[in-house]
């Protein structure tokens, strides 16, 4: 076996299906075959991608790899490394980043460009002593008792031997002087490059007066530069008695957990997701009749989120993850008119109609999978710029990677338990150690609060939700929190200072009804409604009658209804209509002449310049909303009117966007393909590499230099439907549109009406090919050329 590729030959189809399913990248787009699979392979780029994708183990046997000749085999590797290294080495193989047949293990060349100091260890004494005079070279092998040859490069091979002998290492260190040794270790685990002033200076054994001279004069550290002296590997293994790690770690780090018990997490996750889902709608109800602008360069202004929050009584992060989540499952977004509103999408509608539990797993998957980070909302990007939530740049793409590894480690805890957030993190960073630094923690104590927040987790640990949600099944993860969410009410606590108090959920319809005709005064355990003008003029703006609202409330309230909301529907409800407001541009017509001439004597109808038509009817220059709203200020209850004299209704939901998609998602890596694409393309990868390397069987028919023989076209039929069945490529010659003929290669999928489709390896794609054009057919060898 020669290189990558041919062990990619050798290979099963399942095997290259796990190499495509866990290295992506490699499919973008697929390679015409598998030599040119496994240059991809072996590239920088993707070997930085797969390298990403490593837990602990994996990238501690590479650094081993780094550090032993080629080629080597499992034991030594398991040697070198401290731990039996089968496992990692199968995984390496399986992404083929190590490679070799017959126990040979072989590290791909591109990792070794890629891991210049593996566990912190210096390169091979021979690869430093290359940048040394030869002078300086010849010094050293003298000081090994090697006699120089007067080749640097054999000097240089020949004091490795002695560096890799731990005998003679060993008795050379026993007589370092004072000091020495002290140097050594403070190199031994890296960096192993260490500060020394004029380092290349020419000194020997006899001249050496200081212990770093004395180890320079022995090649125990190579000069790098002219202040820099590099520990070579030879010794840097021999200080760490043979093996690269210190502390080789074969499994995850146990997790330190708090015990909260099931029922109690379950049952705190249910509270926590019903809330998040009531809050939701809650605002977008609010939205749908009066959202708050768009900004200028997008997002939502820094008060317009404090509003938000006030309104359902949280902080204003908790108020920005709500949003966030609520944006990236596609239910709200900009208007898209001229002055751009924030406003609920078609899909909210839809949302609506859904039990609660379903709700919430749209949500929280949406929020799972978004790269936009609400924890981000408040603080300033690099140019100082404060981030608004619904604002750009709050993607940041390695986030769903980091909510799913920290969920991921909160599930291999036992049911009802908290992992403490130390532990966490050191179990996330052994699965994923490159993707490290203060970003990831950041991201990590931010995916666990909003976790909380949201119902995913319950008292730090993981809900019955949240463990269907992270496999990927919404429904399941509905289905899981549903036992869990409060149970419902139907009931009012109406008082006589005009509130209401919920003493539970409310069930929906009854939920809309009351939101829409009071406006939510407190949240907690109850809900407190407060009945306003305003708010019962809304219903009323809505459809609803005074006998409506009446018999809502006696049909819900536990108590007889209070004599002052009685009182406050009815009085609103007898002003509203009086006065109707239609087009012309407006119109303003009340069937009491008196309502209307005070109205025109009231300054702050000025700006509306109303002239009167007739004794019930005024003329307004103002369009029909700025008339109802200042009719409205001066203390007056219009309704809208239309052509017809009917009042016009106004629902809540009338305000929304035109139907649009979810936010796109900033990919970091290319998504994992299914197992139909996946196996579409190991069959073409195979058909590719046996058009690359096929030999043409010899043909008893003479024929045109370069094409098949001809044949009849019963025969190229019967040769094209056993291929398409056996699954064989075949060669045919064949004549374009243009008349001439041509060589393909192709692998037939179906004959029927006349025409083949088959893959074509000449333009690697699936083509239609006219039976009546194939002028020749013939088989293509099994064997390679």
């Amino acid at each position: 076996m020669r290189s990558l590729a041919d062990d990619l030959r050798a290979r099963d189809d399942a095997a290259l299906a796990q190499l495509l399913r866990t290295r992506p990248d490699l499919l973008g787009p697929v390679p015409p075959d598998l030599g040119a699979l496994g240059a991809r392979a072996a590239g920088g780029p993707s070997i930085a991608r797969a390298l990403d994708r490593l837990d602990l183990p994996g990238l501690q046997v590479i650094d081993v790899l780094c550090t032993l000749p080629e080629p080597t085999d499992e034991q030594a590797v398991s040697e070198r490394w401290g731990a039996d290294a089968s496992g990692p080495l199968t995984t390496l193989r399986a992404q083929a980043l190590v490679w070799g047949a017959d126990g040979e293990v072989r590290l791909v060349r591109g990792a070794r460009d890629l891991v210049r100091e593996p566990a912190g260890l210096g390169p091979p004494v021979a690869t430093l002593l290359a940048a040394v005079a030869p002078s300086a070279v010849a010094r050293i092998a003298i000081a090994w008792s090697v006699k120089p040859s007067g080749d640097p490069v054999t000097d240089a091979h020949a004091i490795a031997e002695r560096l890799s002998d731990r005998a003679a290492l060993d008795a050379v260190l026993a007589e370092a002087p004072k000091g020495a040794r002290d140097a050594l270790a403070r190199l031994a685990w890296g960096p192993p490059t260490g500060a020394v002033p004029d380092a290349r200076r020419d000194v020997d054994v006899e001249t050496a007066k200081t212990p770093v001279e004395w180890l320079l004069a022995r090649g125990l550290l190579v000069p790098a530069s002219i202040g820099t002296a590099v520990l070579p590997l030879e010794v840097g293994l021999h200080l760490r008695g043979g093996h690269v790690h210190q502390a080789p770690s074969p499994v995850p780090p146990p997790l330190a957990t708090v015990e909260r018990g099931a029922e109690s997490v379950a049952g705190a996750a249910g509270q926590t997701a019903f809330d998040a889902v009531r809050r939701v709608e809650d605002l977008l109800e609010a939205w749908s009749i009066d959202g708050p602008p768009v900004l200028r360069g997008g997002g939502l202004g820094v008060r317009e989120l404090k509003r938000a929050a006030g309104q359902l009584d949280v902080e204003e992060p908790v108020a920005a993850l709500l949003l966030e989540s609520a944006y990236a499952a596609g239910l709200l977004g900009p208007s898209g008119d001229l002055d751009e509103l924030w406003v609920p999408t078609p899909a909210y509608d839809v949302w609506l109609e859904l039990p609660v539990a379903r709700r919430w797993a749209v949500l929280a998957g949406a929020w799972l999978l978004t790269t936009r980070v609400a924890g981000l909302v408040g603080t300033r990007d690099d140019r100082d710029r404060p981030l608004n939530a619904l604002g750009g740049d709050l993607d940041r793409p390695v986030a769903p990677e980091l909510r799913a590894a920290a969920l991921t480690a909160l599930g291999e805890a036992p049911a009802g338990s908290a992992v403490e957030e130390a532990s966490l993190f050191e179990r996330v960073a052994w699965h994923r150690p490159r993707r490290g630094g203060r970003l990831r923690d950041e991201l990590l104590r931010g995916a666990l609060a909003e976790a909380e927040l949201l119902g995913v987790t319950g008292r730090g640990a993981l809900g019955p939700g949240g463990r269907a949600l992270l496999a990927g099944d919404e429904d399941a993860a509905a289905e899981a929190l549903e036992p869990y969410l409060p149970r419902p009410v139907e009931e009012l606590l109406l008082q006589a200072d005009l509130t209401a108090v919920a003493p539970g959920p409310l069930v929906t319809e009854l939920a809309r009804e009351v939101a829409l005709a009071a406006d939510v005064e407190s949240t907690g355990g109850a809900t407190v409604y407060r009945f306003t003008p305003a708010s019962v003029r809304r219903a009323l703006d809505a459809g609803r009658s005074a006998d409506d609202l009446h018999a809502l409330l006696a049909r819900h309230s536990r108590t007889p209804v209070p004599q002052p909301l009685t009182y406050l529907i009815d009085d609103v409800a007898r002003r509203h209509g009086l006065v109707r407001v239609g087009t012309a541009s407006a119109y303003v017509r009340c069937d009491d002449p008196a309502v209307l001439s005070e109205v025109l004597a009231d300054r702050r109808a000025g700006q509306l310049r109303l002239r009167r038509l007739a004794p019930t009817v005024l003329a307004a220059q103002a369009p029909v909303d700025v008339v109802l709203e200042r009719l409205r200020a001066m203390g007056l209850a219009p309704a809208a009117e239309s052509p017809d004299g009917d009042v016009l209704v106004r629902r809540p939901d009338a305000r929304r966007t035109p139907p649009r998609p979810r936010p796109p998602r900033l990919v970091f890596e290319p998504p994992t393909a299914s197992p139909a694409t996946l196996s579409a393309a190991v069959r073409a990868l195979r058909a590719g590499d046996r058009a690359a390397t096929a030999v043409r069987r010899s043909v008893q028919l003479p024929a045109a230099a370069g094409l098949p023989p001809r044949s009849p076209v019963a025969e190229v039929v019967a040769a094209l439907r056993r291929a398409a069945v056996e699954g064989f490529p075949v060669v045919i010659g064949y004549v374009n549109a243009e008349g001439t003929p041509t060589e393909r290669v192709i692998e037939p999928m179906s004959v029927e009406g006349g025409y083949v489709s088959a893959f074509d390896h000449l333009r690697d794609e699936v083509r239609t090919f006219a039976i009546a054009r194939i002028m020749g057919i013939a088989a293509v060898a099994d064997e390679p050329a």
